[in-house]
């Protein structure tokens, strides 16, 4: 057996969340998946760039472009709404259809959904979503699960800053997984990102990559050239892109799973 047959497998999704919010967030994906390692975004159709992003993605036809669903600019206020108060799940049910509408409307292929902040999550948001994907026979989604025990191993800096949220995503994905399965929908086992939040920075895919589990993942970011272009510059880092060469990392979007 050669070495490279004795490398685990590992591909991993490279996503930007917020496509379409703003120009600076549109230039810094469409420089990320040109010239670095950005493989999919995720788009926010009733945001002022949208119709730019649009225009990007059809420029660049390898970007892997899927639905970022906006429910609520407040996820905890939200969640309670929605649990607490049944009477707004027709208006839900509505939004989640427009936006999915609003987005084949666009002409783009759909790679996957997830949403802002996380709500596609959400116990009360999940079966109205569900039964949205397999209307229009969506099978891509992601399930945010970040395996917390890596970055508390692995990640120098900031690992503590989300790590409510992400044991909050680990309780909520043991139910949805399940879901998932029993409706033949296809995501990654694990997602990164969570965490480091808008810190998705050079240093922390330098710590992340070589510790990256075998099998699918995806990394999100929130890349532009203003607010937050760190993670812009991380993405088309040269020592980046070197070193997913250097390890095998294969990269891929939700499409190809």
């Amino acid at each position: 057996m050669t070495a490279d047959a004795q490398q685990p497998v590992r591909r991993l999704i490279v996503n930007a969340d917020d496509f379409g919010r703003s120009s600076s967030i549109n230039e810094a994906i469409m420089r990320a998946h040109r010239g670095g390692i950005l493989t999919t975004a995720s788009l926010m159709v009733n945001e002022p760039s949208f119709k730019e992003a649009v225009a990007i993605a059809k420029d660049n036809p390898q970007l892997g472009v899927g639905l970022h669903l906006w429910l609520s600019s407040c996820p905890v206020s939200a969640g309670f709404r929605f649990f607490f108060r049944p009477s707004l799940h027709p208006k839900l049910r509505a939004d989640i259809r427009a936006q999915i509408e609003r987005f084949i409307t666009s002409g783009l292929t759909l790679d996957h959904v997830n949403s802002h902040h996380h709500l596609h999550m959400h116990p009360s948001v999940l079966g109205i979503l569900l039964e949205c994907l397999r209307e229009f026979k969506i099978v891509h989604v992601r399930l945010t699960r970040e395996p917390i025990c890596i970055n508390l191993r692995n990640i120098a800096g900031r690992r503590f800053r989300h790590l409510t949220h992400a044991l909050i995503y680990a309780v909520l994905a043991r139910r949805a997984r399940r879901l998932f399965r029993r409706n033949h929908l296809r995501y990654p086992q694990f997602v990164f990102g969570l965490m480091q939040n808008h810190v998705v920075d050079e240093t922390y895919l330098q710590q992340l990559l070589p510790v990256l589990p075998e099998g699918d993942s995806e990394l999100y970011s929130h890349p532009s050239m203003d607010e937050f272009r760190h993670e812009f510059d991380a993405l088309v880092s040269p020592r980046v892109r070197e070193l997913v060469q250097r390890l095998g990392i294969r990269l891929i979007r939700y499409q190809d799973l």
